[in-house]
């Protein structure tokens, strides 16, 4: 490329010459000059290019003035640089081979393609007719009628919708990717006069190839108002070309629409030449297609026929004419249409329209259900995102607990324009924690792959997730708030713990969920309570929310965490359930209020007596630092509590390491790792109670005798004690137990008179000797009684 683009040289007056000084010869001079620089025909030429440079000529007074310019080189070469125009070619056998092969990962598909594609040729026509209602003439409803053939191996898809002529089959079905239905939404939007219609599905111009999933040879008859011809297409799966003629059979001749035929694989017949299975996939993708769909089924019914009486023995049989006849019913099977997608899209309707009843019947129909919903919502969002749902809270949770985690639970379905297009989601529409969600989706303008079964991740998916999330969670708070607590609470005692695993795992949404969750408290003991009734219970002093994790409601009632905080009167919410603490550690506050774990230690409950504290310092650090020589690594420290009121002791976690209940779970966990269990275990602190008699006599052994053994083995036994009582499990039971029966033994000997082992025998064996003496003296004096002669009070034999 040049240098310069565009360089236009100054106009100036020519060079100095000798050949130009001379006077006499001036007009020879500019000759010259005109047949240096100038074309051949003088100034009559204004602009002439020469070697690829652009040259302008113009007058100045007597002068001539040249410029220059250097673009034209810049076109030139930018010219001579460009390549030939190429189009791309395609074979198209294997073209087609990718489309059938690789689009679609189910065989059935191709019904709903096939369906969706008649659905758009009765819609085409609804929409021509309205301007030329000629179109519809006499050919019937607008309907759609698929007919399998077993014995044959084909089934049928035929509509009466606004056909093909020749031109429109080899524009459509002989131009791959190229849609009908998406040229005619151009051609409306291009006028708009006649407006759109949005109700159209196709957009790709493939689904129709989906049919050689399942068919050896496809033909396609079809009928357009516009042509007074009806066309046959037809074509194989292995060929690269297709035939076109014109249908000749009087038999066949269609009033108006299209007829595809599939002739099915020999691996395919058996499948989808049964009636039930072709209605179960109507039901299923085309269930609300705004037109009728036909099937062809087989029915019974019950008639009423004549048949001779036979004579009765010894009666002579009567005359042809004369035998007498009696009517019974007997069942006979026949083949008729049968309506497939009965039931209506409710979404679509205006939600004052519809009754309660209404929606329950749709969700037991849509969903296989036999409870009524709990609630459910209908709504329809506007704006950059367009669509129209019904979602609902199920009537009970999931039998296989599998589910609850699992969000590929198929409870969402997804329509586009009425027709279905999957179920199969791993969280785009919905996150985990709410798959107990059932519902319908429909969208006109969702982000789909060709084959329609795969939700693309785009911006459009994302303002859909957030906005049924938002009317999900808008749904669950009115149930909460509605004055029958009762759903509420079957709510919860279902999906609490899907709701808890939200504070887990959706951090943007804690807002939402937090006013939903239910606990069992200290002052509340058989009635769940939300967070907001506990703030409302709260003394105004108190600036922080009290939990306390355990594995039963029971334990948590006994917990000796509990004692000065009870009887101060501060409620504390009972978590009971595994997911419990790890939800509300995820919270972490609440309108200003933060969590606090009573069982971990720097516990604050305000009006401290602090004179009585400092004393109580005083007095048992020395106890504080005995005990703690005494017990070793076994615990970071001991201290004074102020959480005890009743228990000798207990041992409290440290801030940032695991709760006695976490340590527990954490134990039982499949995969745990037991390196990761000692780094998370955290420290323990034991506090003692300088009120319990058992800290005032180890206070007193440890000033009068420290070295004591029984001392000593009081506070192993305290400690390991204090470990059960707070939660923990011991690392050695036998040897808990060993020394429990030791305190016991020292404690219960001779409590009531035990006798000594020596005594014991002594006193044996004299009574032993007395006995003997006693047994034959009796002896002499015993009569002997015969056998037959012994009756016992008992016996059941004696009269």
């Amino acid at each position: 490329m040049a240098p310069v683009l565009n360089r236009t040289l100054t106009p100036t007056s020519l060079p100095y010459s000798p050949l130009f000084s001379s006077k006499s010869n001036t007009h020879n001079n500019r000759l010259l000059s005109r047949s240096v620089f100038l074309h051949q025909n003088g100034l009559k030429v204004n602009n002439f290019s020469c070697s690829g440079l652009n040259w302008k000529v113009g007058k100045r007074g007597n002068s001539v003035v040249v410029k220059c310019e250097a673009s034209a080189v810049a076109e030139k070469e930018a010219t001579e640089s460009s390549g030939e125009t190429y189009e791309y070619q395609a074979e198209v056998s294997r073209l087609m081979n990718l489309i059938v092969h690789s689009l679609y990962s189910h065989k059935e598909i191709f019904l709903r393609e096939l369906v969706s594609n008649a659905s758009d040729a009765l819609d085409k026509l609804r929409f021509l007719s309205v301007t030329d209602p000629s179109l519809l003439g006499d050919a019937g409803e607008l309907e759609i009628r698929i007919k399998p053939d077993p014995e044959k191996g084909t089934i049928t898809i035929s509509d009466t919708g606004i056909g093909m002529t020749r031109e429109e089959l080899i524009d459509c079905l002989g131009t791959i990717a190229q849609s009908g239905t998406s040229k005619f939404l151009n051609a409306l939007k291009e006028n708009k006069d006649l407006g759109s219609d949005n109700s159209l599905i196709g957009q790709f111009g493939v689904g129709f190839y989906s049919a050689f999933l399942v068919a050896e040879k496809v033909t396609v008859s079809t009928k357009s108002p516009k042509s007074d011809k009806q066309y046959i297409w037809e074509a194989s799966a292995e060929s690269s070309s297709y035939v076109i003629k014109e249908e000749t059979d009087p038999e066949k001749q269609l009033r108006r629409g299209t007829e595809v035929t599939l002739y099915l694989k020999d691996d395919d017949k058996y499948e989808f030449t049964e009636p039930s299975r072709v209605q179960g996939l109507v039901k299923n993708y085309s269930q609300f297609v705004s037109f009728p769909i036909y099937t062809w089924q087989e029915k019974s019914r019950t008639v009423e026929v004549e048949e001779e009486e036979e004579p009765k023995e010894g009666e002579e049989t009567p005359p042809e004419g004369e035998k007498k006849t009696k009517k019974t019913t007997k069942t006979e099977k026949y083949w008729d249409w049968e309506l497939a997608n009965e039931t209506k899209p409710i979404w679509m309707r205006n939600p004052k329209e519809v009754e309660k009843d209404q929606y329950n019947e749709f969700y037991k129909k849509t969903f296989n259900e036999f409870l009524d919903p709990l609630t459910y919502t209908h709504f329809t969002t506007e704006g950059e995102v367009e669509f129209r749902s019904v979602i609902y809270i199920p009537g009970m949770a999931p039998m296989n607990n599998e589910d609850v985690v699992n969000p590929k639970t198929k409870n969402i379905r997804l329509y586009v324009k009425r027709v279905f297009i999957s179920d199969d989601f791993d969280g785009e529409l919905f996150p985990r924690y709410l798959s107990f969600v059932k519902g319908v989706v429909d969208s006109n303008d969702l982000p789909l792959n060709v084959s329609r079964e795969i939700l693309q991740e785009s911006r459009i998916v994302r303002i859909m997730r957030k906005r049924l999330v938002r009317k999900t969670f808008d749904m669950i708070q009115e149930l909460a708030d509605s004055e029958n607590k009762e759903d509420y609470r079957k709510f919860w005692e279902n999906f609490g713990k899907f709701v808890k695993l939200g504070c887990i795992e959706d951090t943007g949404n804690h807002k939402r969920i937090t006013p939903l969750l239910r606990f069992f408290s200290s002052k509340s003991e058989d009635e769940l309570i939300s967070l907001d009734e506990y703030i409302d219970n709260m003394d105004e002093k108190q600036n922080a929310i009290y939990y306390i994790a355990t594995d039963s409601l029971k334990s948590a009632k006994s917990a000796p965490f509990l004692e000065k905080l009870v009887q101060k009167g501060i409620e504390v919410l009972y978590l009971v359930e595994p997911i419990d603490e790890v939800a509300i550690q995820n919270l972490q506050t609440y309108k200003e209020k933060k969590f606090v774990d009573v069982s971990k230690e720097d516990l604050e409950l305000g009006d401290t007596d602090e004179v009585k504290e400092r004393e109580n310092k005083q007095e048992y650090i020395a106890l504080c630092d005995w005990m703690k020589q005494q017990l070793g690594d076994k615990v970071a420290k001991v201290q004074i509590s102020n959480r005890l009121s009743s228990s000798p002791c207990v041992l409290v976690s440290g801030k940032f390491g695991w709760s006695a209940n976490m340590e527990r779970l954490m134990k039982a966990q499949t995969l745990g790792d037991t390196s990761t269990l000692e780094f998370m275990r955290g420290r323990r602190i034991m506090e003692v109670n300088p009120d319990h008699p058992i800290v005032k006599d180890l206070n007193a052994a440890c000033k009068n005798a420290p070295e004591s053994s029984e001392a000593k083995r009081a506070v192993d036994l305290l400690y390991e004690t204090a470990l059960i009582s707070s939660g923990f499990t011991p690392d050695s039971p036998a040897e808990l137990g060993g020394k429990i029966y030791e305190m016991m033994a020292v404690a219960l000997g001779g409590k009531w008179g035990r006798v000594e082992e020596s005594e014991a025998a002594a006193a044996a064996t004299d009574s032993s000797e007395s006995n003997v003496d006693s047994t034959y003296e009796s002896a002499a004096e015993t009569e002997v009684v015969e056998p037959s002669e012994v009756r016992t009070e008992t016996d059941p034999w004696s009269t």
